[in-house]
């Protein structure tokens, strides 16, 4: 009878402690300053000392009082999980939800965030730390390597990034972005003002991977079109998108190109046009690494292709270019 009144009342207060202690103490915020760190040490001190009197009372509390420690203990950690995950991200990268839950941030977590002014949402799914710009490159950053999307930086913006700037408009304010038939980008992307646009681009003429190179903006490493890349993504929009001259001029600045790489690239590339256009810009420009190429491995297709209208044959290639081209 001793027992289960024991029991009994011990369960009793412990319903007691715990109303009051929800009463006089709220949930453990994550953010904690030192100062509210030193109070509740200073409680759980004095909680002990109230109940040395009582032996059991005392080892029930100092079992309450320990798991308290334990959670304080796990929201430190929680509290300080985002800046061990800000710290290994480069400035302005978008911060995807899916990506953080799988990094152990919980949706829940998240949300505390966000309202602990840690981070801010820029569209669903997708926060940015405090403070910082948007910038285009963290947007791609996190698609590349936290969503795992093929996407790139190619064609003009690409040749721009790696020095041939001089040879395209000046003050472009639109970033090219080269993706498979079928894929968007998020809304969070298209809802925002970046610092410069984004211009998606589908096409499955090349394989998504080959012949893309890192190139870091800004201290983020990015995915981009390497140079002999990205002069056929050129030749694929043109001429409607780009200027077939325009082209030519590049190429004419092509003269360090690798033979392996091209070559690789004329292999795999789906478009007949790209391969003859660029095959006969080569040439024309007299670039070294043309005579390496094996031009018998290379599908060219068959039948004429007219890229423009009255202009000039080239039977060679079977193509028709601008009269100022042949």
């Amino acid at each position: 009878t001793i027992l289960l009144f024991s029991h009994y009342f011990l369960e009793q207060f412990s319903c007691l402690i715990h109303r009051y202690w929800k009463k006089k103490f709220p949930a453990i915020k994550e953010k904690f300053s030192n100062r509210n760190i030193k109070i509740r040490k200073n409680v759980f001190c004095k909680v002990r000392q109230k109940t040395q009197k009582n032996s059991s009372f005392h080892h029930f509390l100092n079992n309450k009082v320990y798991i308290c420690n334990c959670n304080y203990t796990i929201s430190m950690k929680k509290g300080t999980k985002i800046n061990q995950i800000l710290q290994q991200l480069p400035i302005g990268v978008v911060l995807l939800s899916s990506w953080l839950k799988a990094q152990g941030c919980s949706y829940a977590l998240q949300q505390r965030y966000r309202k602990s002014g840690w981070l801010i949402s820029i569209g669903k799914g997708a926060m940015l730390r405090s403070g910082q710009k948007l910038l285009l490159s963290g947007a791609i950053y996190a698609l590349q390597q936290q969503a795992k999307m093929q996407i790139h930086i190619g064609g003009r913006t690409a040749l721009g990034i790696q020095g041939y700037a001089h040879y395209l408009e000046v003050g472009s304010k639109e970033t090219l972005l080269f993706t498979l038939p079928g894929k968007k980008l998020p809304s969070w992307i298209k809802n925002n003002n970046w610092d410069t646009k984004p211009i998606l681009i589908s096409s499955s003429f090349l394989s998504q991977n080959t012949a893309l190179i890192d190139f870091n903006k800004e201290g983020i490493t990015l995915k981009i079109s390497g140079s002999a890349r990205a002069m056929m993504e050129c030749l694929e929009l043109a001429p409607n998108r780009f200027e077939l001259t325009e082209a030519y001029e590049i190429m004419e600045g092509l003269g360090l190109l690798k033979p392996d790489t091209v070559q690789l690239l004329l292999e795999q590339c789906k478009s007949v046009k790209v391969k003859r256009v660029f095959l006969y810009f080569a040439e024309k420009a007299g670039h070294s690494w043309f005579r390496h190429l094996q031009l018998n491995k290379i599908n060219l297709g068959s039948g004429k292709r007219s890229i423009v209208s009255n202009g000039v044959f080239i039977p060679k290639y079977q193509i028709t270019l601008p009269k100022n081209l042949a």
